[in-house]
């Protein structure tokens, strides 16, 4: 890691086939996580965060490198909490999604790599204040020495799963939300997604899960990528439950989709929502389909519930080549995410690329 990054400026719209985002699967330099420091949003349960942050970070430390953002002050308790894999840089942050507020890197076509610094504004401004994780990200590659490429448009990495080939997949509840970008038409969202990561086609699913009050419908918690023309998508096999439509209504989009490529999309489904119930009376719901690759591995929430077996089952039919670890998730989810929302990858450069 260095001290500098120089920054690049694309120009709107352009550049998608210069730069793009890898797919998750890629390989990764490390894992990027943040850690908790949000006391008003986890009340009662902000230990326990701590420690399933931590549990997180460790079962990622076994297939890769951590690199754990906490506020200055806070390192001695991070690494008390985690294993030798996992390094600590105090940076002044808000909040603990980093996916959300980190940046996003891109390869051009040698290998080299960038990021891209999409604009962050709290979920519209949902939990104030927010001014340290809006400039995390450019911090962030100071200390990675990776080079920004900046976006005014706002975007969480939540928001967006990629095949690495070309295809984008998001949510219309989300990017269309007029609390992200209300001067941007849908054209011009689907503009700067191509020119900034690469893409050249955008799949729109109209929801994301009911409960999913924090980030208005982020796709991670009902559709992501798990390889080229294949998806494992949420779904809801309880009609009495507000998801069992929203998530059909997800399948039949991602059913009459192609990709970039002109494929039809292979569907896993994944229709497991466990509710688990915190001692204080709140009800919590796990996202399986909230998970993280790590190299060689599938790091997933897991609620301590019988429907956790079935999950893991479809996680092991999607990666068969891959190590699937479950982790406590129920507090995570408490917070509003999973272990996705809680991480973002930092892809290697090509071997013969430096930086």
């Amino acid at each position: 890691m260095t001290d500098t990054a120089p920054e690049h400026h694309l120009a709107s719209g352009a550049g998608s086939t210069t730069w793009q985002m890898p797919a998750e699967w890629a390989p990764h330099e490390r894992c990027l996580m943040a850690w908790p420091t949000r006391e008003s949003l986890w009340g009662p349960y902000f230990e326990a965060a701590k420690a399933e942050y931590a549990e997180t970070a460790n079962a990622i430390g076994a297939f890769e490198p951590v690199l754990m953002v906490t506020n200055p002050g806070q390192a001695g308790e991070v690494r008390a909490a985690c294993s030798g894999a996992v390094e600590v840089v105090e940076l002044a942050i808000d909040d603990s999604w980093i996916r959300d507020s980190g940046p996003l890197v891109v390869l051009d076509r040698a290998g080299r790599r960038s990021a891209v610094d999409f604009g962050f504004n709290s979920w519209g401004e949902r939990f104030l204040p927010y001014d340290q994780d809006a400039t995390i990200g450019r911090r962030v590659l100071e200390v990675l020495g990776i080079e920004r490429i900046p976006s005014e448009m706002i975007l969480e990495g939540g928001a967006i799963t990629v095949d690495g080939e070309g295809t984008l997949i998001t949510t219309e509840q989300c990017l269309l939300n007029a609390n992200r970008n209300p001067a941007m038409s849908r054209d011009d969202i689907e503009t700067e997604l191509k020119g900034r990561l690469g893409v050249s086609k955008v799949i729109w699913l109209p929801y994301g899960q009911y409960d999913d009050a924090h980030t208005d419908g982020h796709v991670d918690g009902v559709c992501t990528y798990v390889r080229p023309g294949v998806v494992i998508a949420q779904t809801c096999d309880d009609p009495a439950l507000p998801d069992h439509e929203r998530m059909a209504a997800n399948v039949k989009v991602l059913r009459e989709s192609r990709d970039a490529a002109g494929r039809p999309l292979e569907i896993l489904e994944l229709p497991e929502l466990p509710v688990t119930t915190l001692p204080d009376g709140t009800t919590t719901m796990v996202a399986y389909a909230n998970f993280y690759l790590a190299n060689g591995g599938v790091v997933l929430p897991i609620a301590g519930h019988e429907l956790d077996e079935p999950a893991l089952a479809t996680l092991r039919q999607a990666f068969p080549d891959r190590e699937v670890v479950g982790v406590p998730g129920n507090i995570v989810a408490y917070g509003g995410g999973g272990v996705h929302c809680i991480t973002q990858q930092i892809p290697r450069p090509n071997s013969a690329a430096a930086g």
